[in-house]
């Protein structure tokens, strides 16, 4: 399984940008997708996931600022980012499980910035 991550760039505060993951697979058949971002000095932190069946989880410092979604028909995992902070500003990378398996694959970063 590959993942292409994609759509970082700069962006002024109260901006917006959605980043994509494109899956090399069915995206269908992976039981969790989600985003994760390392901000330099600062510790892997979860920005969201998103299970098969729809339900959705996001950490603390985004929640209702960003949207995770997927098109299945694209095989596609997005995050939408709206309101973005310069503490927004790190490396994104987005991360897939297959269903019934316990590892997971992850994609190239795409770097945020944003400024203030």
């Amino acid at each position: 399984v590959q993942l292409q991550a994609s759509g970082g760039g700069l962006v002024q505060a109260g901006g917006s940008l959605r980043l994509s993951c494109a899956t090399s697979t069915n995206i269908r058949s992976m039981s969790n997708m989600g985003w994760f971002r390392q901000a330099p000095g600062k510790q892997h932190e979860l920005v969201a996931t998103s299970t098969s069946d729809g339900t959705s989880i996001y950490g603390g410092s985004v929640r209702g600022r960003f949207t995770i979604s997927r098109d299945n028909a694209k095989n596609t995992m997005y995050l939408q980012m709206n309101s973005l902070q310069p503490e927004d500003t790190a490396v994104y990378y987005c991360w897939g499980r297959p269903s019934g398996t316990s590892g997971g694959f992850w994609g190239q970063g795409t770097q945020v910035t944003v400024s203030s």
